[in-house]
């Protein structure tokens, strides 16, 4: 399996570890300040995230008279993992817990969910799939070639039916098969789509209904290539659904990592997972120390 440190290695190549060589010797200057700001746009922090960072920094150099631009490589590292917010463990201690997944097309969610259900297959956990991407017969077929690969059973529907009512069959299975994990998959809603966007709101209820509490998580799946865009795409999911993490693939694929601070400044999300390859394993829990530790290098 793939590390989170080497999934990094684009963003770290592209962008990151100019940072870090700039912060290694000499002075502090003014000269400093603009190249490590020019540096933290290019990595796809944004502008707002980039503004709030170096506001932090700066104050903090001030206040603790540091002149040595190593030790502003210190505070970076350390104001870089305050923006991450800490991943909890998935909320999985009911009977029969659900997880929705949401994202655009091409994001990588229906690897993504694969990935996942093989994850908990492996923690011992009894799962089953429900392809509610009824817009596209491809997406169902993939959903059940991928159920297959991993061993997990997989409720489907007509091409073009009611995605809700397909939900609702694949909760209704798993209670009777006395099974505790249903993920969920939907459209690949592009988040300028209100009427999809609604229907998203639609099967929500059909799960609320059905088991007490759920959908107990509702993970965005973000592609770490589109850098900037996927913030829009979070704000917007987070207007439809009350999104509970992020899970970012293709992490390995992107120079763009430095999105995700953006996501932890702006929006509070926690990304929950991180898909480092092409491999079923490449599936590896967020870990802040070891993404920042991705980003600037070792040190």
């Amino acid at each position: 399996m793939k590390s989170i440190f080497e999934s990094l290695r684009k963003t770290r190549n592209a962008v990151f570890g100019q940072i870090a060589s700039l912060l290694g010797t000499g002075d502090l200057t003014e000269e400093t300040w603009e190249e490590l700001e020019a540096l933290l746009l290019q990595g796809d922090v944004g502008v707002e995230t980039t503004q709030a960072l170096l506001g932090k920094l700066r104050q903090r150099v001030k206040a603790e008279g540091i002149i040595r631009a190593q030790e502003l490589r210190r505070l970076l590292r350390e104001e870089i993992l305050a923006l991450l917010p800490e991943p909890q463990p998935l909320n999985l201690n009911w009977p029969l817990a659900v997880i929705l997944i949401v994202g655009v097309n091409g994001s990588g969610k229906t690897t993504s969910i694969a990935k996942l259900a093989a994850m908990l297959q492996r923690q011992g956990r009894r799962v089953l799939l429900a392809a509610g991407d009824t817009f596209r017969a491809a997406a169902i077929d993939q959903l059940k070639v991928w159920g297959e690969r991993v061993g997990v059973p997989v409720i489907t529907g007509p091409a073009g039916g009611d995605p809700s009512a397909v939900t609702f069959d694949a909760l209704e299975a798993a209670q009777a098969r006395h099974l505790d994990t249903v993920i969920v998959d939907t459209a690949g809603r592009l988040h300028t789509q209100h009427n999809l966007m609604a229907e998203l709101e639609k099967i929500r209820r059909v799960i609320a209904r059905r088991v007490a509490w759920a959908p107990h998580e509702v993970l965005l799946v973000l592609d770490a290539t589109t850098g900037q865009n996927g913030l829009l795409q979070a704000k917007q999911f987070m207007a439809a659904v009350k999104v509970t993490g992020i899970i970012l693939a293709k992490l390995d694929g992107s120079a763009r990592g430095g999105m995700v601070l953006a996501i932890g400044q702006q929006l509070g999300l926690p990304v929950r997972f991180v898909g480092t390859g092409e491999g079923v394993e490449d599936f590896a829990p967020f870990d802040r120390e070891a993404f920042v530790e991705g980003l600037l290098g070792q040190g």
